[in-house]
């Protein structure tokens, strides 16, 4: 039998082992729950063995104590900015500079993804992660070592053979998901929310407390070395290197001979940008040869053998016509830009979410007011900014009228936040939007309760609480609109039906701060029933699969308080009794799998095919990268139809997965 120390130092290899595979060899090695299972028992050892406890080890990516201020950090060598090519002609410059300068000799090119995010250099010493900081001015950058060691890929020790001493360069990164879910928490708290993911990323960073950076997915991408005792005869020998030693260079890196071969990729990347689970902004042309780029040299600041691509922007023009104020089921007030409608990147936009009064004074949005719009992550309408000579004489200034809109109460704006929220907890706006997210699909699941219906319900005073639907008598349903015998007596059975949802659908029905499906599901499994939950303290909280210490307060709070817990309380008299979630299979063809959905299914629904994967043990994805397994095609298949075979994913139409989620079902 192994001892304690032994013990420790093989869970450290294997999870430093799995983290590599995970990371930068796309081979994952370890499914999620084993991963966790071996990090939990190695925390147990160094509790225990306080002295088995290295700085390396993979539990002391969180535990720094919050910082007063970032140290100043000078780089050995400047983090230099590269020139702009904005258009294909300024790229035909560029390259036609580099033929010019190197005269008859074969030149070759690297292209890069231009990442969205926050650079950083990293400093490891003998293999150890030593220092790391953000680029800053080029010359000098601030100290965060404390906030990169809780990022994942960010590897505490190097592989062998890893140069004695390295800088290397990367960039940090919020994924769109992350980022979207991100927002509508701090949405819902009355929070300010991020303007796009480098915003985010660069936020999280900036954190004084670890623990708040180590609540985010960052990720980073690692690009190029500073100083380091070791050469390289070009720069993709150095992009290999660095992934030999455990650092996660981008897999949409690609060596181009030629032009026409820099454009085919910049057509490929401009095309499938959108497919990608993080934003890119352009395409880095770098030369290859390090020899090249030594007799090319530095113009100022920027080197003359790399010119960033940037893609042309997806704004248009367009005016406010009017600024809206509605409430959402917290209570708080939003105010929305309703815009002459334009078409932007594939959607027609017509009215923007302005988010709180302080955004709409920062950007100084004012009705008559033309302005530049798009989509953030392409996805969601953003106010990009005012054309303000072009603003109409008298446009006023915007004030949030302290009144709710919906039932004329007094709205307030408490300390600390930047939310004005409606103090009236009976506000019509506020029980409709409760309703409405408890009965949602992802919730309770009640077909028929949409936004008509519950408005009616609360108008007419039949509803409360969510609990009271339980209650209503059919007689009760007949006297609202457009609702007949037939269709109440459907509504009866859905509404019945819904006593039995899934312990994880429940507890997103009930909207606990900063609680989506996913955490929802992972407080689902692992408590396995609510009673535990509401008798547990906000330590057995930080125990769930990726709550930190804020979640873990939020949730604590919500069921701690007295009128949440009568509330839930009704609803469990009412007869909701909600299931204990099925743990995922851990055999059948799903098992540990990375699936991306894409087309429409013709038997079932994309939620309903989510949920039917994750069942089985796997997990779906947005995107398609060399890291899914397999990508289910429905009808009108896109782009991530032809990712999968350009990556070689396997892909499955949807009699074959149908057949599989049999397979998986039998396991």
């Amino acid at each position: 039998m192994s001892s304690p120390a032994q013990r420790a130092a093989q869970l450290r290899e294997t999870l430093r082992d799995a983290n590599y595979r995970y990371y930068v060899l796309d081979a994952p090695t370890l499914a999620d729950a084993e991963y966790d299972r071996l990090l939990r028992e190695l925390q147990t050892l160094e509790e225990k063995h306080p002295e088995l406890c290295t700085p390396d080890s993979p539990t002391q990516r969180v535990g720094a104590i919050p910082s007063a201020k970032f140290e100043k950090v000078v780089h050995r060598r400047p983090m230099l900015s590269l020139q702009n090519a904005m258009n294909d002609e300024e790229l035909v410059d560029f390259v036609e500079r580099v033929h010019k300068t190197l005269s008859g000799e074969s030149v070759s090119f690297v292209c890069e993804p231009k990442l969205d995010g926050l650079a950083v250099e990293l400093i490891y010493e003998h293999g150890r992660f030593i220092k790391g900081s953000t680029r800053g001015d080029g010359e000098v950058g601030e100290e965060i070592t404390a906030n990169l060691r809780t990022i994942r890929s960010v590897p505490l020790m190097l592989q062998p053979g890893a140069p004695d001493y390295l800088e290397v360069r990367g960039e940090v990164i919020f994924p769109r998901a992350a980022f979207a879910e991100l927002n509508r928490r701090r949405e819902e708290a009355g929070e300010p929310t991020f303007a796009n993911p480098r915003n985010a990323a660069a936020g999280s960073l900036r954190q004084l407390d670890p623990s708040i950076t180590a609540s985010r997915p960052l990720a980073v991408f690692y690009y190029d070395v500073g100083e380091t005792s070791t050469r390289w005869t070009s720069h993709w020998a150095r992009l290999c290197a660095l992934r030999d030693y455990g650092l996660r260079t981008n897999p949409q890196n690609q060596r181009c001979a030629d032009l026409s071969a820099i454009k085919a990729y910049l057509a490929e990347r401009l095309a499938g940008r959108h497919d990608l689970p993080y934003e890119i902004d352009g395409v880095v042309v770098k030369v290859d040869g390090e020899a090249h780029r030594e007799r090319l040299g530095f113009v100022s600041r920027s080197p003359r053998w790399a010119a960033a691509y940037k893609f042309p922007a997806e704004e248009e023009e367009t005016i406010v016509e009017e600024i809206l104020i509605s409430v959402g089921r917290t209570g708080v007030l939003t105010p929305t830009a309703r815009v002459r409608p334009v078409h932007v990147g594939g959607v027609t936009i017509t009215n923007i979410g302005l988010h709180n009064e302080d955004e709409v004074r920062r950007k100084d949005v004012r009705v008559g007011d033309h302005v530049f719009v798009r989509r953030a992550g392409d996805v969601i309408p953003e106010l990009v900014k005012v054309i303000l000579e072009k603003r109409p004489p008298g446009a006023e200034p915007f004030v949030l009228n302290p009144i709710c809109p919906v039932c004329g109460a007094a709205a307030r704006r408490e300390a600390g936040e930047v939310a004005m929220r409606c103090t009236n907890i009976a506000c019509p706006a506020v029980l409709q939007g409760r309703l409405r997210h408890f009965s949602g699909r992802r919730a309770m699941d009640i077909e028929g309760l949409g936004d008509k219906l519950c408005a009616q319900l609360v108008a007419a005073g039949l509803v409360k609480t969510p609990a009271d639907i339980y209650s209503l008598s059919d007689a009760a349903f007949l006297e609202l609109e457009r609702l007949g015998e037939k269709s109440v007596a459907n509504l009866r059975a859905q509404i019945d039906g819904s006593k039995k949802r899934r312990l994880s659908r429940f507890l997103n029905a009930l909207g606990i701060p900063q609680v989506g499906e996913a955490t929802a599901l992972a407080l689902s499994l692992h408590f396995g029933a609510l009673d535990k939950m509401m008798g547990a303290a906000v330590d057995d909280f930080l125990g769930v699969r990726d709550v930190g210490p804020a979640v873990a307060q939020a949730i604590h709070d919500f069921l701690a308080e007295p009128k949440n817990r009568e509330a839930i309380g009704r609803l469990l008299q009412a007869g909701v009794a909600p299931e204990t979630d099925p743990r995922p299979s851990s055999r059948g063809p799903f098992a540990g799998k990375s699936v991306v959905l894409t087309g429409t299914l013709a038997k079932m629904s994309r939620e309903d095919a989510k949920a039917a994967v994750e069942r089985r043990g796997g997990k779906v994805v947005g995107a398609v990268s060399r890291k899914t397994d397999l990508v289910v095609v429905g009808e009108d298949a896109g782009s991530k139809l032809k990712k999968a075979q350009e990556l070689g994913v396997a892909t499955a139409d949807e009699e074959t997965f149908l057949k599989m989620l049999g397979e998986g079902e039998t396991a």
